[in-house]
């Protein structure tokens, strides 16, 4: 089987469990860890996180919290296919319009360059690996980011969405932490 083959077979299995951990009512916990995390950090730092879609595990609590603290959080937005995400700064009472692939972005953009980028993603391992949706936009995007400064990669998911190793290629990035419901694993 080839790595394209095995990484949809672990995308459709992850899929079903994240939607399965969607129903459960844990992402208060996940918020709380998250915002922990974030506290942790350097005051001055750029947050990135991601406006969910489908059963992907809700940032937004934490993005407003670290929005009225004062901090900058922006968000992804697709640029064109195979291309690095930009980032473009968000508030909770920004005006948004229609992005790719189901989500919002801000209507008036004002483009920055995170020092923390939180991603969603299918499943992730203990090794610091994340599964995405194929389309191999944030790989892209680390890559990027990290020629010119030190980015924090976090994933934020389900604790269900583990698995025991995600399938990997070269251009795969390694997260720097992942959070969940039930803590903070870092790398």
């Amino acid at each position: 089987m080839d790595i394209s083959s095995l990484k949809q077979q672990c995308r459709q299995a992850a899929f079903a469990a994240r939607a399965q951990a969607h129903i459960s009512g844990v992402d208060a916990k996940a918020n709380a860890q998250l915002i922990s995390f974030l506290k942790m950090q350097d005051e001055a730092a750029i947050i990135a996180a991601y406006l969910p879609i489908r059963t992907e595990l809700s940032p937004l609590n934490a993005m407003s919290k670290m929005v009225a603290r004062g901090r900058v959080v922006c968000v992804p937005v697709v640029m064109g296919t195979a291309m690095p995400l930009e980032f473009h700064q968000w508030a909770p009472d920004a005006e948004m319009t229609k992005g790719a692939f189901g989500t919002s972005v801000p209507k008036n953009a004002t483009v920055l360059r995170p020092d923390i980028v939180i991603t969603p993603l299918a499943a992730f391992d203990r090794g610091g690996y994340r599964l995405g949706y194929g389309g191999g936009f944030y790989d892209r995007s680390f890559a990027q980011l990290s020629e010119t400064k030190d980015v924090q990669a976090v994933g934020f998911a389900y604790s269900e969405q583990e698995v025991m190793m995600v399938p990997r290629e070269d251009t795969d990035y390694a997260l720097d932490a992942i959070i969940t419901e039930k803590g903070i694993l870092t790398f």
